[in-house]
């Protein structure tokens, strides 16, 4: 017999309820993961995808150049 799914509504408690950034990971430990979870294409990652990090300005500056250098030439 196929799994019966149940759908719950959204409670207003759970709007109200929106977690604030509280753990640090670095980089070392954070990539891989992604890295997996993109590969795999596992669903929960796009749960994700609007979340922002904070990343100290050399980083940032960093990423910037290389995202400059890795756009395609018209």
């Amino acid at each position: 017999m196929p799994a019966q799914l149940r759908v719950y509504p959204e409670s207003c408690e759970a709007s109200d309820d929106i977690q604030q950034p509280s753990v640090r990971v670095s980089l070392a430990e954070l990539l891989p993961l992604v890295t997996i979870a993109k590969r795999h294409n596992y669903l929960w990652l796009q749960d994700f995808l609007d979340d922002e990090v904070c990343v100290t300005p050399d980083l940032y500056e960093v990423l910037r150049a290389f995202s400059s250098e890795r756009r395609p030439c018209a």
